[in-house]
């Protein structure tokens, strides 16, 4: 039977793994620093080990709300799709889901533990009794040429692509410490149209920059208008085949160009000329339909020592969500002032 055993201290994996399929840019040392610091958790690797043999690893952290110590692989508000393992080609998973299991709350002493790893399914957490909920996202398959992912978009999409090229909107790569600035005041314009205020301050942007960029694994765009103003900014982290949309935003004035789309397609474009073979679209949203991606599905799965910590959890997600759309409200209150 496999079982996890803790790594001190936290470090990469060892030789080859970086290569390995599954491994995704969240297992990355840098992405989980970066979480690490802006959550104020402690790393953790853990090598899933049967008779003698490293089967592969699994990444997370733990922290601790309300003297409660939960181990996340991610959690929930840590703007982090997946994490979980990264085994080699041809281990099963749902063993290492049972040994995660053993090794969070005997090992770690946890009271609480969630996983979501994109190669795992339902049925690997039904084999151990193990609830879960959804993760839903989109992709697109970037193996295809460029002029069929083009063609598989929505005509709509294509034309916004097109009037944003011929009204001179431009894109270009930044490096640059304005970025995390201006990505983060646009994003404020973009909640604020919902009456609400972004989950993470520009501090969140700024460490996921320091940690991230210098390895080559995130992409930062910048649109400009015709008349050189910056409109909007999008995120791209990816490693190996995977890249993934993390975020965007634009001012309102300036959508009459249309640069979201433009962001996107560039992205999209330049992650396939990289060698991934999927681009991840960051989650749900009915808007990413128009550019051609399957729905994708990923489950949740947690468990709880105590049955009252996973209803303590749900509220605590719940009211997350209601001090954002407050915050809004006041700040629009703020302005009518």
């Amino acid at each position: 039977m496999p079982e996890f055993h803790l790594v001190e201290p936290f470090g990469p994996p060892g030789d080859g793994a970086a290569g390995w399929p599954d491994r995704l840019v969240y297992h990355s040392e840098e992405w989980i620093r970066f979480v690490a610091e802006t959550q104020g958790a402690e790393p953790v690797r853990a090598e899933l080990v049967d008779g003698g043999t490293v089967l592969g690893w699994v990444v997370g952290l733990v922290f601790s709300r309300l003297g409660v110590r939960i181990f996340g692989s991610p959690f929930a508000g840590w703007t982090t799709m997946y994490m979980g393992f990264s085994l080699q080609p041809g281990v099963p998973r749902w063993p290492a889901l049972q040994a995660l299991r053993r090794f969070a709350f005997r090992d770690l002493g946890c009271l609480h533990f969630e996983i979501v790893d994109r190669h795992l399914t339902a049925e690997d957490g039904s084999r151990i009794g193990l609830p879960h909920g959804w993760i839903d996202s989109y992709q697109t398959d970037l193996t295809q040429s460029e002029d069929a992912l083009f063609g598989a978009m929505e005509s709509a999409c294509r034309r916004c692509i097109r009037k944003g090229d011929k009204s001179g909107v431009t894109i270009e790569e930044a490096d640059d410490d304005r970025f995390a600035a201006e990505y983060h005041t646009q994003l404020r314009d973009v909640f604020a149209k919902q009456g609400l205020e972004p989950s993470y301050g520009v501090d969140r942007v700024e460490a996921l920059i320091r940690h991230l960029h210098p390895t080559g694994r995130l992409l930062l765009l910048r649109a400009r208008d015709p008349e050189g103003r910056c409109i909007a900014t999008g995120i791209y982290p990816g490693m190996n085949r995977i890249a993934q949309f993390w975020g965007n935003a634009s001012f309102r004035w300036g959508q009459r160009w249309r640069p979201n789309e433009a962001l996107h397609w560039y992205a999209m474009r330049y992650w396939k000329r990289r060698g991934a073979a999927l681009f991840d679209w960051g989650g749900g949203g009915d808007y990413k339909r128009k550019y051609g991606c399957t729905p994708l599905r990923v489950p949740r799965f947690y468990q709880s020592r105590l049955a009252l910590l996973g209803r303590l959890r749900d509220a605590a997600e719940t009211a997350f969500y209601g001090r954002q759309r407050l915050l809004g409200w006041l700040r629009a209150a703020r302005r009518g002032a």
